[in-house]
């Protein structure tokens, strides 16, 4: 994204649409792809518990659609108390908005006239539009009735958190991408003893390519026993 953005629309790191395992989550995937190469206006909604992925998708989705040389806008509104609706002005300039949370601002007048503003820009100037949520758009406590309209325009897919063996083959891919290998038999052991929502999965990852980084260490089973322990 442009360095002239601020950093709450910046991109959260690592997160590639081509790394999101779909599990059971095939069909909204193939639909942000199909946004990507289809023009505007075109709207989708994802919903789903926290930990499927949601975030990954939008990150994902934005770094592909500046691949194709496109502009792409990220916004958290779970952050909405350090922001203000007044960021979402001048938005409908780039080609893909992507907006995360939207049930963080449901409910405050002045973050739904915002929205709701926005919606109707984007769509006037044929922009591609993502919006996620932790329900589906009738269940939201939005007060406008206007905006919940405009938010039920999206192509609506409620997203299914992965079975246990996709877990695991997200762990593997995780580590190949980080240059690591993780067996089997590793895996297994950090996904029984590891928190098992995505954030945390990844999170741990992280810490652990750091560790085996600094101890010059591959991803064993004493090894990662090791830092489990050590990260309780």
């Amino acid at each position: 994204m442009s360095g002239q953005l601020p950093l709450a629309l910046r991109l959260r790191p690592q997160q590639r649409l081509q790394d999101f395992v779909p599990g059971e989550n095939g069909q909204a995937l193939t639909a942000l792809q199909q946004l990507l190469a289809a023009p505007g206006p075109a709207q989708v909604y994802l919903s789903g518990p926290v930990g499927v992925g949601k975030s990954h998708l939008l990150a994902g989705l934005c770094g592909a659609a500046e691949q194709r040389g496109l502009s792409a806008a990220y916004l958290p509104l779970a952050d909405a108390a350090e922001l203000h609706p007044a960021m979402l002005e001048g938005l409908e300039a780039y080609d893909l908005l992507a907006l995360d949370d939207v049930q963080a601002i449901a409910g405050q007048a002045d973050w739904e006239q915002a929205l709701f503003a926005l919606y109707n820009r984007a769509r006037d100037a044929g922009r591609r539009l993502v919006v996620t949520a932790d329900c589906g758009p009738a269940q939201l406590p939005i007060q406008l009735p206007d905006l919940r309209s405009r938010l039920a325009w999206g192509e609506p897919y409620r997203l299914k958190p992965l079975p246990d063996e996709d877990k695991l083959l997200l762990l593997a891919d995780e580590a190949r991408r980080r240059g690591l290998q993780l067996s089997p038999e590793v895996a297994r052991y950090i996904l029984d003893r590891a928190p098992r929502d995505l954030p945390s999965l990844l999170a741990l990852m992280n810490r652990l390519d750091d560790a085996a980084l600094a101890a010059q260490r591959g991803l064993t089973l004493p090894f990662v026993r090791e830092q489990l322990l050590a990260g309780q």
